[in-house]
Parts: C-alpha cells; structure tokens; sequence
C-alpha cells in the first residue's frame, strides 16, 4: 500500500478581496488617463485657440493695413492727376481711395481692439488730408496753363537730375548709385508739386500740408501692418513652443504610464496568479488520492476563501472510510 505523504501549501493573498484590487487597479489605470486626454484637450485648445487668432484676427488686420497703405498711394496719385488735369474723375477717385482707407481702419479697430488709439488717430488724419484736398481743389480756377506744359516741364527738370546723377556717379560704388537712383525715383512727387505750386501760387501753402497729411497716413498704416505681421509670427513661435511642450509633457507622463504597468506586471502574478497556481498544485495532489493537505493561510479574499474550502473538502475526504 502506497504511503500517503502530507503536504503543506504556503498561500499569501492580498487582505482585500479580489472584486475590490480588480476595481482599484482600473480605478488608477483612470486616474493615469485622465492627465493624458486633460493635457491632449489643454494642448489642442490652446493650439486652436492661437490659429483662431492668426487666421481671423492677425493675419486680417495685416493685410487691411497693407490694402489701406496701397489706397493711400493711389489717393496720392489720384490728386496729383487731378492737379494736373483737374478732371472730375480722378476727383471722384480720389474721395474713393480715402473712404475705403477709412473703413479699413475701422474693420481694423473691430479686430484689433488694443490698436483704437492707432486707428482713430489714422482716420483723423486721413480726414485732415481729405479736407486740405478739398481746400486745394477749391483754389484752382481758370485761367491755368495747359496741362501738358506743367508735365513738360516736370519730366524735363527731372531727367536733367537723373542726367546729372548718372555723369557724377562714374567713380562711386554700386550700392551707393542704386540708393541714389531711389532716392530719386522718390523724388518725382516733389517735382510734380514743384509745377503744381509754379502752375498756381495759392497751392504753395496747401501742398507741403497734403504731403505731411499723407505721409502720416502712409506711416500708420504701414506701422499697423509690420505690427500685425509681428502678431502672427509671435503667435507662429507661440504655437511651436506649444507643439514643444506637449510633446515633453505627453512623453513625460507615457513613461509613468509604462513605468506603472511594468510595476503591477510584478506585484499581480505575485498576489493574484500566484496563490491561485499554489492552489492548482494542492488540488493536483489530492486528486492523485492523497488528501494529507495542509494549507498556511494569509491574507483574506476570494482566495483564502477557495483555499478554506479545498481543505474542508479534504478533510472530509479523509474522514470518509
């Protein structure tokens, strides 16, 4: 007869039951997601909130600036025309240019609260220069010299400048001659309100006033523009630190969420897969028929509870003849 042998199985479970570890660890398995989609929704609120602001404020205001500065040039044009001509056209023209002018500084000041001081101040000299136009226009009676001898004259008086800056300009270097010749090239107006002020003396008070007027104009706007553009690349730079930051902050808490894993991969099998692999071996010795079976309990839960039970079950089968 085969001598029965007792045996002693160690089982260590946790103190709580198995229900309660299965629901703190998806609990903390919660509570490791919740900073991850927190920070993903903060980073792509912000981020949307920095290309709302490039593209409907920004980079709008940027370029009414740029449309407005390119008005003003063209009101400029308009009333030097209408000097020389004195055609109703470029009259009508020339109000056009100002009134556009004025509405985009205003959609400006809708975009751009910060900029209102700016902006009003753009369309009350916009509106200076209107009036000192319409001052000026009302001096220019007949009779006048013909139009074509002013521009004559003009175009004359500034090829001989040209004439002049390229027989001098022989031994100077390149960068200078090019800088001159622009320099040049923007002195046309003058030669213009030159003739216009010879063409009708009561304009030689009114045309210095008309080209400071505009000039300010023409400097506010182009200020306003460098300082939109300035806006959007501010916030270009923004969103790339932003881009940075999540990428540092994402990586940082993926690697406590893998660290984390990795440490419940050891402490599950050693106090759930264990105790049940302890049982296994307990139940595969009895089934061989020998219920000598001792089990060291610790712990409580579900199984300390399954072990209590194998070893009742045991002992009633070694009581039974």
């Amino acid at each position: 007869m085969r001598r029965k042998i007792r045996k002693s199985f160690k089982i260590f479970a946790p103190g709580s039951s198995l229900r309660k570890r299965v629901a703190y660890s998806l609990a903390i398995v919660r509570l490791i997601l919740v900073p991850v989609i927190f920070l993903a929704v903060y980073y792509l609120f912000v981020m949307g909130r920095i290309v709302d602001r490039i593209v409907n404020v920004d980079a709008p205001a940027a370029k009414l600036a740029e449309q407005a500065s390119m008005e003003i040039l063209e009101a400029r044009r308009t009333a030097r025309n209408y000097v020389l001509f004195q055609d109703l056209e470029y009259l009508r023209a020339n109000q056009e240019s100002l009134t556009k002018v004025k509405q985009m500084l205003l959609r400006i000041g809708n975009l751009e609260p910060d900029e209102a001081a700016t902006v009003q101040k753009g369309v009350a000299t916009v509106n200076r220069y209107q009036q000192q136009f319409a001052s000026a226009a009302s001096t220019m009676t007949d009779p006048r010299p013909e139009p074509g001898e002013r521009l004559r004259e003009a175009v004359v008086a500034y090829e001989k400048d040209l004439d002049t800056l390229v027989k001098a300009a022989r031994h100077e270097k390149r960068a200078q001659l090019v800088q001159e010749l622009r320099t040049r090239v923007g002195s046309f107006d003058t030669r213009i309100a030159e003739a216009m002020q010879a063409a009708n003396p009561a304009l030689r008070q009114v045309t210095p006033e008309l080209r400071a007027s505009s000039q300010e104009a023409l400097q506010l706007t182009s200020d306003l523009e460098q300082q939109n553009w300035r806006r959007v690349q501010m916030d270009h730079q923004e969103a790339r630190q932003l881009i940075h930051r999540a990428e540092w902050s994402l990586s940082i808490v993926s690697a406590v969420t893998l660290l984390f894993s990795v440490w419940v991969s050891f402490i599950l099998p050693s106090q759930v897969a264990k105790p049940l692999v302890r049982l296994r071996e307990a139940v595969d010795h009895a089934a061989t028929g020998n219920y000598e079976i001792d089990f060291e309990l610790h712990g409580g839960g579900e199984v300390v509870e399954l072990a209590k039970s194998i070893q009742n079950l045991t002992s009633r089968s070694r009581r039974q003849p």
